[in-house]
């Protein structure tokens, strides 16, 4: 006789999972909170470092200043730790929440330094991840992984040069202003028919485009690199390579 049920529990697990993922909005939507990207992860690494400074500072000047205290009056008494141990704990979670991580505004992307644009765009691209259906989201994420190899070349890319105004205008301008105008569009129309397309469709052409662009660009900007590291390389084989042929044979 077949024992169902561990395969009724194990369905019932997965329905009340399913349950509380469409209650937050949907599995995708989930994973909305997590980084697309290294130089947005490294944006929030930062802001959590500094908050942990900010807390291990005035942990430091509530010890110090109890510790003062306890000195001239002769000791804090019970009520004195209670009291310090209160008020650590209300700094802690305080500091632990505030100030918040600032989520770039569309004003914010239109800088001109193209290094910082690519951190920015890409916090900016996580919150705009929930609002979008689940192939855009998945696309936004693949973005995310294109923006942080374009950062890479960025770090030898001059501000003033021509490619720099082109990732302006690609990852500050068209990108932001493709999401945005989608997400204008009342949800109950964006699946209905227009002109043979529909906006969601539209949006994952969209989405499409910019990343062809991006890789595009990214190899525009590592095309030297590339030929340096061609050069080298026919460069130590012909110094190493034919001499290690050319060496006689020893009996």
């Amino acid at each position: 006789m077949v024992d169902l049920s561990r395969d009724t529990d194990r369905a019932l697990d997965e329905s009340r999972a399913l349950l509380r993922d469409n209650r937050s909005g949907g599995r995708h939507r989930l994973a909305g909170t997590r980084s697309i990207g290294r130089a947005s992860a490294k944006m929030k690494a930062g802001h959590a470092l500094r908050k942990l400074r900010n807390i291990a500072l005035a942990l430091a000047v509530i010890l110090i200043g109890f510790s003062a205290l306890g000195v001239v009056l002769g000791g804090i008494g019970f009520a004195g730790l209670m009291g310090a141990i209160v008020l650590a704990a209300i700094a802690v979670g305080v500091l632990s929440s505030y100030p918040s991580l600032k989520v770039p505004e569309r004003a914010d992307l239109k800088t001109d330094d193209v290094r910082r644009l690519v951190g920015q765009t890409e916090l900016w691209l996580e919150a705009q991840r929930r609002a979008l259906p689940p192939p855009a989201a998945k696309a936004i994420s693949q973005i995310g992984l294109q923006l942080d190899g374009l950062q890479l070349q960025l770090e030898e890319v001059d501000q003033a040069h021509p490619m720099a105004a082109q990732i302006r205008k690609l990852v500050g301008e068209d990108l932001p202003e493709m999401i945005e105008g989608y997400r204008r569009i009342p949800e109950h129309l964006r699946y209905e028919e227009h002109a043979g397309s529909n906006p969601n469709k539209q949006l994952m052409e969209g989405l499409g485009l910019i990343s062809t662009e991006i890789d595009s660009v990214t190899r525009q900007l590592a095309a030297g690199a590339l030929d340096d590291l061609a050069i080298r390389t026919r460069y130590l084989d012909y110094k190493y390579g034919e001499a290690d042929h050319a060496a006689p044979e020893q009996n």
